[in-house]
């Protein structure tokens, strides 16, 4: 044997003789095991066995939390001038530190991705939300393999990995029992998944994962459920037995709740404790939370409130009945956070028992995004209604003012609140081009891990910042390769080096914006933007023509104060410094086809139907949300389903889709056949059998000739038609279905064959007795 390789292979087996010391290649992931040398001794009696090998988190690694709430802006939370109470978030505020020039991306889906990567929201393919992908670079909605995820980063270094709540970062055609799954959460760095996939979900009635297998019915009869509740019940549960199972093993947890994104839902008890506190409106109470501010110091002393959206009326131009009900669609938004808020603290407070705060780094983004102005200029009963072009009124919606945030609504509010709640900034959710879209009050805590406790940290920093931090803070490097993959490098920077230095300066110090054509570029002190359009009417201009605004935000903390025609040449500076980072980043070409995007063959993304005109389904297929499912909108179709009724005793649905705010089923009910149409639940038209199902092998066959075709060919949208069944040919019964839905469904509800899951679409049944009491052979769907 050659000296050198005899000397390698001898300190190789002392150090396998001890405590496992061999330098540990943390860059190259996973971890690989030690080399071996042969062993030569025949007798494993006569021999000392090498020490197991374990992948194993640095010594001091601590444990990590990040906390993201939905659709809450800069003015949300108490700590940062909020009139509704968080003390959970307080809590942790005042013993950690407080960022109050933190950043999201001003929507959802980018601002997860680029925070659980560390990279922009284009690099890692989600320019917007994944319902409305592309086949553009940037734009598609996939996640490259060269952009591992933090959790997978974290898991394959000892930690155990969790996520409970939304996951909005899986491309929607991929949501099936047919895959790949290789994007969802447990199969990109995640041990524990449970929550849902998608934008929103109804708190009440949620469509669940527990990792890749559907909840069947997770509120189980219990007329208290609530989502919110049941996932922190799961997250509890998760940190528990790792800690009984693993207390050396330091843990990862995601918790991201569906609040306070629409649809506002909560117990009424929450509700009531705020009744009253919003009567004096949005102007007063946007004024109220920058007095707040400027007193407790998140706010520079000498900030100017800014302007509102000239769209938002005054509050006091605003009729009796909008005011009334203005102030109760607040009211339910204020008690989802309060719920939301207390949950948290259930947690937190669990994590405590158990010993582990103090050493559990936790992040806690208040918004992903700047307040939801998606709810228009007088908020909705039923958020589907905005994509199916109905205009709700505010008499129809003060009909509803009792029942307002419970299982009977799907319910957002008036665009008024958003701006109000982004206090003090002039924009929202949607618009990156103002901070109001992507400010966000950020609290750190880690009692551990810094020295500093309740301070205000002024770093301006990003949320592609989150993953560099946590790896620092873990004493991890950034890996080169993930799984054999070369990884793109992080493009964030660590917040670690202000945890204890409030003076420190800045190190982010050039960060683009874009979302659907709104854009904007922050560089050093000055900010330059463009809103092209706003969340509640099409594009103002082309892109060529767009008025852009410049802020020297170092000066204007609320972009108060337009320099543009003061300082052209700065302006212009930063224009070309975007396009610059669009190129860099894969940001153009622009897109702002916002509604057009919504259909998959014009934008361009795969669908698992594709031009199919047909699709045969079987008993147990289900939990298929939309985009994955043939679409029977703006056509005449037909439904043949081949049943056994031998036992006579066949009732429920037998193939449906969508819920009580919009969506169609075929189900027997009292023993006859029936079709049901619900219209956005504000019309439901049903046609019923004449004749009752034979007890034999049956076909019932659901013909729809839709009222919407056209002289040139081309569809209507959204027209009625006539509904007719037939029981083995025989016509037993036809009626007229007025008016349909030509976009959409649902947000979060499927389409399941022999039941309706989590809402139902008729009256006549619920989830539980929907379940169909026959067999089905199988259920076909022509499009004709």
């Amino acid at each position: 044997m050659a000296p050198l390789v005899a000397i390698v292979v001898a300190t190789l087996a002392e150090a396998q003789q001890t405590d496992y010391e061999v330098p540990v290649n943390r860059r190259d992931l996973p971890i690989a095991a030690p080399w071996q040398p042969p062993i030569h001794t025949l007798d494993a009696r006569d021999a000392k066995a090498p020490p197991v090998f374990e992948v194993k988190a640095p010594k001091k690694a601590p444990n990590v939390m990040i906390i993201l709430i939905d659709d809450l802006g800069f003015g949300g939370t108490s700590a940062f001038g909020g009139v509704t109470q968080t003390p959970s978030f307080d809590r942790l505020a005042k013993n950690g530190l407080m960022y109050n020039q933190f950043h999201s991306t001003a929507l959802c889906s980018p601002t997860r991705q680029a925070m659980l990567t560390g990279r922009n929201h284009h690099s890692v393919n989600m320019g917007s939300i994944t319902e409305i992908a592309t086949s553009f670079p940037g734009q598609t909605g996939k996640l490259p393999e060269s952009c591992a995820k933090l959790p997978e980063t974290l898991r394959l270094n000892g930690y155990s990995t969790a996520h409970f709540g939304k996951c909005h970062e899986v491309a929607a055609w991929e949501i099936s029992p047919s895959g790949p799954l290789t994007r969802w959460p447990t199969l990109s760095g995640f041990d524990k998944f449970y929550g849902f996939l998608g934008g929103e979900t109804n708190q009440w009635s949620p469509a669940i994962y527990d990792g890749v297998t559907p909840v069947e019915d997770p509120a189980n009869g219990d007329p208290d459920y609530h989502f919110m509740n049941d996932m922190t019940t799961q997250a509890i549960n998760w940190v528990r037995s790792q800690q009984s199972l693993t207390p050396d093993k330091p843990f990862f947890v995601y918790f991201a709740p569906g609040a306070t994104h629409a649809p506002h839902h909560v117990p009424q008890s929450y509700i009531d404790k705020h009744k009253g506190e919003f009567d004096d409106g949005w102007d007063v109470i946007r004024k109220r939370i920058y007095e707040n501010q400027k007193r407790l110091g998140v706010i520079p002393a000498d900030t100017k409130l800014a302007d509102k959206p000239k769209d938002i009326k005054d509050w006091d131009d605003l009729s009796d009945d909008e005011r009334k009900l203005f102030a109760r669609q607040a009211e339910v938004f204020a008690a989802f956070l309060d719920m939301t808020d207390a949950e948290i603290g259930r947690l937190i407070a669990a994590i405590e028992e158990m010993g582990e705060l103090d050493n559990t780094l936790i992040v806690f983004m208040a918004g992903d995004n700047g307040t939801s102005a998606e709810g228009g200029m007088i908020g909705m009963y039923n958020e589907m209604t905005y994509f199916n072009g109905v205009e709700e009124t505010v008499p129809d919606m003060l009909e509803h003012y009792d029942e307002w945030g419970g299982p009977s609504t799907y319910p957002h509010m008036a665009a008024g609140w958003a701006v109000c709640f982004d206090s003090p900034f002039m924009w929202t959710k949607q618009v990156p081009a103002n901070y109001g879209g992507t400010r966000q009050g950020t609290v750190v805590h880690w009692p551990n891990g810094i020295k500093a406790k309740g301070e205000l940290r002024e770093q301006w920093h990003h949320v592609i910042d989150i993953a560099p931090t946590i790896l620092e803070a873990a004493g991890l490097p950034e890996p080169r390769t993930v799984n054999g993959v070369g990884q793109r490098p992080m493009e964030g920077v660590s917040m670690v080096y202000s945890f204890d230095d409030a003076e420190a300066a800045d190190r982010h110090l050039v960060q683009y914006f874009e979302i659907m054509g709104n854009r904007g570029l922050y560089y050093d002190g000055w900010f330059a933007g463009t809103v092209h359009m706003f969340p509640w009417a099409p594009p103002r201009n082309t892109f060529e023509n767009d008025e852009w605004e410049l802020y020297h935000v170092a000066e204007d903390f609320s972009m108060a104060n337009n320099l543009a025609d003061e300082h052209p040449e700065k302006l212009e500076e930063l224009k070309e410094m975007f396009l610059s980072e669009a190129l860099k980043y894969k940001v153009l070409p622009l897109d702002d086809r916002r509604q057009l995007r919504v259909n998959a063959k014009l934008a361009g993304r795969p669908t698992l139907m594709g031009d199919r005109k047909s699709l045969t389904v079987y008993e147990g297929l289900g939990f298929l949300p939309e985009n994955d499912f043939i679409d029977t909108k703006n056509t005449s179709f037909e439904i043949v389903a081949q049943i056994d009724n031998t036992g006579g005793d066949a009732e429920g649905v037998i193939v449906s889709q969508g819920g009580r705010f919009g969506g169609w089923s075929l189900y027997v009910h009292q023993g006859k056949p029936v079709y049901t149409y619900n219209f956005l639940g504000l019309d439901s038209y049903s046609v019923t059998s004449d004749e009752a199902l034979p007890k034999k092998h049956s076909t019932i066959k659901l013909e729809f000739d839709y009222d919407g075709q056209s002289s040139d060919g081309k569809p209507k949208l959204g027209a009625g038609g006539t509904a007719t069944l037939l029981i083995d040919s025989k016509k037993v019964g036809s009626g007229k279905v007025e008016k349909t839905q030509f976009a959409i469904w649902s947000a979060d509800e499927t389409a399941n064959v022999g039941v309706d899951r989590e809402t139902p679409v008729s009256s006549d049944y619920d989830e539980h007795s929907s379940r169909f009491t026959g067999k089905i052979d199988k259920v076909t769907i022509t499009l004709k």
